[in-house]
């Protein structure tokens, strides 16, 4: 049934970011985060009483994305993903030095140095300040960027409130993205025995051809997760230090992992009071 609900939900969102229904602010552009330097967003977040500023972590399989679009329509904030400003970036005419170095470095397979990315985010670093609040996703990926962050948030006058690091057992997260297929037009995403198209091997919505992404193979899960565990265990031991890593288990249907994390949310905000 866990696998079943995930499936739906990853689908759906999939399918809506695909027709711009998801994932997309309709009275505001976002246009700073994905600009930087002088631009603003077409509305000012409006100000709350409590805005959350958040870190979101966790491996691939874990919905992920999916939490951070309900987190942010649950809390208000606004959702800063470094991969948002990589894929636009990519469409505009004069991106800033830093942000054409990175995607150099990106189509040439490689890595993005941390000082480029710390220099991507510090030209939005207005975001970070903004009374809305936020949510980081992509964004510390190493104790190096970590610390360059909680840098940048002393100098905007605030502070973290929780990392929110999403976790589920490695069968689960193989079993989930094993057998996902992909549909190779509209990117719809369907699951061989949670979620099968009506016509095997071909989408619902656009009948174009699925396809099993080279990274969803299950030997390749496990290099990926092996990987992943190495490179953020010590963000996550760092953040853990200074009391402000979450645990939430991603087991369930969406809405459930949701109201984990809102309640985690909510007894740290009690906590703080008092």
């Amino acid at each position: 049934m866990d696998i079943v609900e995930w499936s739906r939900w990853e689908s759906e969102t999939v399918r809506g970011r695909a027709k711009g229904e998801i994932g997309m602010d309709a009275t505001n552009d976002r246009a700073a985060w994905f600009q930087g330097g002088e631009a603003v967003c077409s509305v000012t977040p409006e100000a709350r009483s409590r805005a959350f500023r958040l870190v979101l972590l966790g491996p691939p399989g874990v919905g992920k994305g999916t939490q951070a679009e309900l987190l942010c329509k649950s809390l208000g904030t606004c959702h800063l993903s470094t991969g948002d400003v990589f894929r636009a970036a990519s469409c505009q005419h004069d991106p800033s030095p830093a942000l054409r170095s990175a995607l150099d470095a990106m189509r040439r397979g490689e890595l993005v140095s941390d000082g480029l990315v710390v220099t991507m985010v510090e030209e939005r670093s207005g975001c970070l300040g903004c009374c809305g609040g936020f949510l980081l996703d992509g964004f510390p990926r190493t104790v190096s960027q970590a610390e360059a962050l909680d840098d940048l948030l002393v100098r905007q006058g605030v502070s973290l409130d929780a990392v929110l690091s999403y976790e589920l057992p490695l069968p689960e997260i193989v079993d989930r993205l094993s057998g996902r297929r992909t549909c190779s037009k509209c990117k719809a995403v369907y699951h061989v025995t949670a979620r099968p198209p009506h016509k095997e091997g071909i989408c619902d919505l656009c009948a174009g051809s699925l396809i099993q992404r080279e990274d969803d193979r299950p030997e390749s899960i496990r290099v990926r997760m092996q990987a992943y565990e190495e490179s953020t265990r010590p963000l996550a031991d760092y953040y853990e230090r200074s009391g402000r890593l979450v645990a939430v288990t991603a087991d369930g249907a969406p809405e459930d992992i949701l109201e984990r994390s809102l309640r985690e949310l909510q007894a740290r905000a009690t906590l703080a009071r008092h």
